[in-house]
């Protein structure tokens, strides 16, 4: 008999982690690769004459952590039973074979420039970010548990950056990084157990994001419960003040009174010391510190950086179309990002206060995602994608909408739990198609009946749209091949 053994940490549902464990019988068998540098560079993708090969430039990724309700969203069941629809009523949107939920106006107004993905599925009920956004052939729930792990794999933003600076060389000092993530680390504001964050895994840790600090004060609270009495939680996703800002690099922001030249001066003296450090220690770890440093050192110095992130230069009017929330002022960062350099943006909607947050909607289903959830993401997304198409930048923008699953298509209680037979991503620009639905689920929501896929073909198809051939071998820590994505297939219904 396989034994578990650890501390019965109690999951989001209600369920332990032991528990998941010994039902799933998922193990860590089959997962070799670790967190060390490549070795080699990667084999390039050969050319293509597939027109929309390449055609994306740049990448905004609106990442929904915790798994929207696919049949509260784009995939609605009008004519189900009462404990499947739920209470919303679904209203015509632009695209024809898509309706959306009545909270989702602005979002109905420009699905005729969307691909919706109705049949994405996978065999787990657990947060896995790790699966979704890499080329992670297994997952389970101490993987998605680990903030670092050496049997995850790189973040599809970090794969960007390593091609791309293998392409064009790295940046120069003070330039717009590339892969930055808004607006804090992952689960860094969640009372319990912090989910495994994007990085470059074995690629190097030259490769990991940027995470950014968000300075600001939250202006609406909500009444929320999770396995404990219900809370009054101040969220900055419900609501922000217009001087809230976010930071690349938060370590390094000056005092008030250091000046400049008293900032290089001190980085002289740090210079001294490090060079006697250096001659007793040149392990990774060290090189590391030394890369970060210096990388905060140019941010802090950089016009360019501080005047991307500036939202004060955006008219209050725009500020407003995106919705003055953290998700809609991060989305609207995102935009400002790659307008001014940087090639891979994420900003994700956390979990902020308590477990059942953002979107694992457990409990209080409805009201929160009536009052919080759909109209913060309706502004968002619809002035993302008509402010890029307004500047001439759709075309090579591939926004992506994604999650790691879905939600139970009947109702448990007043929420839905975790569902990952059944759901649904959004994408938009860079070179997907306009106006269309890929994949189709039976009468409940509950799984694909048409065109099943998986997160690894979405990720072949997002590589592909970059340049980047999907199969694409890099070195693991072993130094032995690994292909980017080990199965999937690029959708060819998802490509203009």
């Amino acid at each position: 008999m396989l034994r578990i053994l650890g501390s019965p940490k109690r999951l989001c549902d209600g369920m332990t982690r032991r528990e998941l464990l010994l039902a799933s019988g998922l193990g860590m068998g089959g997962l070799g690769l670790g967190e060390f540098p490549a070795s080699t560079a990667p084999r390039q993708a050969s050319p293509s004459t597939d027109r929309s090969f390449g055609r994306a430039k740049n990448v905004i990724l609106l990442y929904l952590f915790g798994g929207p309700s696919h049949v509260d969203m784009l995939d609605m069941k009008p004519n189900a039973p009462a404990e499947v629809r739920g209470e919303f009523r679904p209203i015509r949107s632009r695209l024809p074979g898509c309706d959306v939920n009545e909270h989702l106006p602005r979002m109905a107004e420009v699905m005729d420039r969307v691909t919706v993905v109705r049949s994405l599925n996978h065999p787990w009920n657990f947060h896995g970010m790790m699966w979704a956004t890499t080329g992670i052939p297994e997952s389970n729930v101490p993987i998605e548990e680990s903030q670092r792990n050496a049997l995850h794999w790189p973040y599809l933003g970090s794969v960007y950056h390593y091609f791309d600076r293998q392409r064009h060389g790295p940046k120069p000092a003070g330039a717009i990084p590339d892969n930055v993530i808004l607006p804090f680390l992952l689960s860094s504001r969640r009372p319990a157990e912090q989910y495994a964050r994007p990085h470059g895994a074995f690629l190097g840790n030259a490769y990991d994001p940027l995470w950014t600090e968000f300075r600001g004060q939250a202006t609406r609270s909500m009444i929320r419960s999770s396995f404990g009495p219900p809370a009054e939680i101040f969220d900055p996703y419900l609501g922000i003040t217009p001087e809230s800002r976010f930071e690349i690099a938060p370590e390094a922001e000056l005092p008030a009174d250091i000046t400049l030249d008293r900032l290089r001066q001190r980085r002289s003296l740090l210079e001294q010391f490090d060079l006697q450090r250096r001659t007793l220690d040149q392990s990774p770890a060290a090189q590391t510190m030394d890369r970060q440093r210096a990388l905060a050192f140019s941010l802090v110095n950089s016009t360019r950086v501080r005047t991307a992130l500036d939202l004060s230069r955006e008219s209050d009017r725009l500020r407003q179309a995106y919705g003055m929330t953290l998700f809609g002022q991060g989305t609207l960062q995102a935009r400002r990002l790659v307008e001014a350099g940087c090639r891979f943006v994420t900003v994700i909607w956390d979990e902020v206060g308590q477990l059942n947050a953002g979107w694992d909607t457990h409990v209080d289903h409805r009201n929160r995602l009536q009052n919080d959830l759909l109209p913060g993401l309706d502004l968002a997304f619809s002035a993302l994608v008509l402010d890029l198409e307004s500047r001439g930048m759709l075309d090579e923008t591939l926004v992506l909408v994604m999650s790691e699953m879905g939600r139970t298509p009947r109702l448990e209680g007043n929420g839905r739990g975790h569902w990952g037979r059944a759901y649904t991503n959004f994408f938009a620009g860079g070179g997907m198609a306009r106006g269309t639905v890929v994949g189709r689920t039976d009468a409940l929501g509950a799984v694909p009946v048409d065109r099943p896929l998986s997160a690894k073909d979405v990720l072949a198809t997002i590589y592909h749209l970059l340049g980047i051939d999907p199969h694409t071998t890099v070195t693991d820590r072993f130094n032995r091949p690994a292909a980017l994505v080990p199965y999937g297939d690029v959708v060819r219904e998802m490509l203009a």
